[in-house]
This record gives structure tokens, sequence and C-alpha cells, in this order.
């Protein structure tokens, strides 16, 4: 029987050799995720269970990255019942304030997702981790609880939707712009617990952190997880941060998939979403006059070093709209020192803009930039439902580095060609 390569994941996992979608499983995971928001609830389930310790010390991953550095009192007790959780069970790999950074971009970066990994986090967008050929998804606390004290969970697998972008970017388009694209295409439920598996030429061709920024985006499509084969680009990137064995599946040619989508991505520009949904997408060149009070350049979508770099090559010399607050947050430590290196927080800060430690800050409307009624953002991150970063009465758009960057400058949303 021919098998997706997230049919073949989730087989070895349940110690099976063949499986179809629709079958309930009970899956072994590799890793286990909690942040300062989820972990705390988990840890209560946890306690409830009646174990006393967790199945394994190096497989549960704890990451106070939404509201910490701690925003209030409120957030403070938060992280303290991770942080004594964490001491308590001597977790290996907590990330402290310091060595923290946003959660799914902190992960590969420290090698601990790797090829043929299932990994469960209790946060939507762990499916970012499929760019390295993972099965990765979100959870819920409780399931979280479950997980940290057997090792395992159930699943039902599920059904794999192919999409083949043909061709190759164009100028100032990126992954993101792809699962924009991709989003606007077939909806915010298009993918509804499914696995979107991305392929092609143009896949082929991207950079890891463009990979991770699809797959991050698949659950804006409803999806259970996003997920690209491993290739040398892949094994390129774990070699040097890999701490465990892995295994590289692949999908069967005959594999079965419950549809196959295609693009030619020379048609597709680079790509705005429009309030209130990741779906409401147009492209640059048919956006308009759309004037914005703030910029935001970060989060676990778009907060690594490719896509610092990019913005400081557009703002280079250039000054911010005096009009316009220009926020950057990388998204760990790691490339936080690097963007420092390479002179990239000297441009960001000579254009008037300011940067941030690593945080999810004013992604979900936590802190360093919430909105007042009435303003607009211009945001790299994931989501533009209302009030999701501040004020019900404010709007955010969502687009790539570039299209962020030029848009500091211009006052409006624009791109840099425009420059």
């Amino acid at each position: 029987m021919s098998m997706t390569i997230t049919e073949k994941i989730l087989a070895a996992h349940s110690g099976k050799d063949k499986l179809k979608p629709g079958e309930l499983i009970n899956s072994k995971v590799d890793l286990v995720l909690g942040n300062d928001i989820t972990a705390p609830l988990a840890i209560d389930e946890f306690k409830k269970i009646g174990v006393d310790k967790v199945f394994d010390k190096d497989r549960v991953v704890l990451v106070p990255d939404h509201f910490a550095p701690n925003k209030d009192i409120k957030s403070a007790e938060q992280c303290k019942v991770m942080r004594e959780f964490a001491y308590e069970q001597e977790i290996t790999n907590y990330f402290e304030v310091g060595k923290m950074g946003v959660e799914h971009a902190l992960l590969p970066e420290q090698g601990l997702v790797l090829p043929g990994d299932v990994i469960i986090g209790a946060d939507s967008h762990t499916c970012t981790y499929g760019a390295l050929g993972a099965f990765a998804t979100g959870v819920g606390s409780t399931d979280m609880a479950a997980a940290m004290a057997t090792g395992e969970i159930w699943f039902k697998v599920p059904e794999t939707i192919k999409f083949i972008y043909k061709g190759k970017l164009n100028k100032w388009v990126s992954g993101k712009d792809l699962i924009l694209y991709t989003i606007g295409d077939i909806g915010v439920d298009g993918a509804l617990y499914k696995a979107m598996e991305f392929t092609g030429e143009a896949i082929e061709n991207l950079s890891i952190d463009g990979r991770l920024t699809m797959c991050n985006m698949a659950i804006e499509a409803g999806g259970k997880n996003g997920i690209i084969e491993p290739d040398e680009i892949t094994l390129s990137y774990i070699k040097e941060r890999a701490k465990r064995k892995y295994e590289v599946y692949t999908s069967d040619r005959d594999a079965n998939y419950t549809s196959v989508i295609e693009y030619d991505v020379s048609n597709i520009e680079p790509q705005v979403a429009f309030p209130h949904l990741p779906s409401n997408t147009k492209p640059i060149s048919q956006v308009g006059d759309i004037k914005i009070d703030q910029v935001v350049i970060g989060s676990c979508t778009n907060g690594r070093i490719e896509d610092l770099r990019i913005a400081a090559s557009i703002i280079k010399d250039k000054i911010v709209n005096p009009k316009v607050r220009l926020i950057v947050i990388p998204a760990t430590q790691n490339i936080y020192m690097q963007a420092l290196r390479e002179g990239l927080i000297e441009i960001f800060i000579n254009a008037n803009g300011v940067v941030s430690t690593p945080t999810c800050g004013p992604c979900l409307g936590g802190h360093m930039g919430i909105l007042a009624a009435g303003e607009r953002a211009l945001a790299t991150t994931n989501r533009n439902f209302i009030g999701r970063m501040g004020h019900p009465k404010s709007e955010v758009y969502l687009s790539n580095p570039a299209i962020a960057a030029a848009s500091a400058v211009l006052g409006r949303i624009g791109s840099p060609d425009e420059m």
C-alpha cells in the first residue's frame, strides 16, 4: 500500500506497517512543547493524572515567549508556574528569558525538531516544523498533559492535499507570499484537518527560512499539518544541529491524495492579506492607497535572519515615515546576535525603528506594540483577526518582510520597487 510522507511517519510511530486516512491511531511522540500561556494549564492537568514524572525530561520543551519578558503580574505568575515545574521535573529544554526565543524559530535552530519526528505543541503554529519533514501539529493543553505523562497521543490520520508550485519566484516574492496566495485561493478552511504537502520547483529552491514560513501558516488554511519532503537543503540545515538520530521519509509516487493543486508561481506577486482574515488577499499591485500607523517585522512566521536581512536591505540609509512606528523583533537570541554582527540592528535604529528582545509581543495582542482604536498595522505575522493586535476597531494587514520594510518608509502599504 502506497503512502504519503505524513502517513508513513504516523505509521512508524504507531507501530503499523500501513495505515490510511480516517484511521484512529495511538502515536508515540518525539517532542512535547508548551509555552507560558498553554503550559500552566497543562501542568494543572498533569498533576491531576497522578504521575510523578514526565515520560522523558529530554522530550518536553517549555518556552516562555508569548508574554515574556513578563508583561504584567498575571503573566509573571504564568511564567512562574512553568519555571517551577521545569525545575521540579528537571526539564532539559527549558528556555528561560535570556536563552529563549519565539518557540517555533527556537526549536529548529536548537536542533530539537528533526525529519521523521512526531511533534505536538500546545500552540497552533507547531505545524512550522513540517518544513524539516516532520509531522508536527498543535493540540490543546489537556492533550499536552497526557502526552507529558505517557509519551503518546491519539490522532485521526488526515487526508493529504498535494500543492505543486511550478516555476521561479518573481522579485520580492517569498514563502510568505506563496502561503498567503494559497490561503487566499482555498480559504481559511480549505484544508480543514488535512495534511498540506508542499512540492514543486519553487519549493525545492526555497530556503529553510522560507519553508518554515510556509508550514507555519498551514493552520491558517485549517490544515492539520504542513509538510515538505527533506532534501539536501534540509539535511544541510539539520547536519549542524541534530542532537539525536532521525529518519527521512518521502511520499510514494503513487500515494493517494484527496486533491492535487498546482500553481505557476510566475503569476504570483507579493501578497497582502486585508482585515480580518489571512485569506482576504490581494496582490501588491491592487492594494491601493492604504495608510498605516505601525509596521511589525518579526514573529514565528518572519522573524528569522533572512527576513531581517531583506528588511534591512530595503530600509538602509532611509528613514521611517514620521507617522509610522517600526517595530523589529528578532525571533531568537542567536538571530538577534547575528543581526547585530551584520549591522542590521544599526540599520533599523538609524532609520528610527525600534528593536525588541525576542518575544511574540504584539502578534497576539500581547505587548510591545498594541494598537489603539482606528489604527492600522502592517505585520509579517500570521493572523489578522478582529482585535488580534489590540483594539477591536484596529486593523491588521499581513505581508512579507520586503513589503513591510518598504511600507514603513512610504507611510502606506507599498512595494520596494516604488523606492
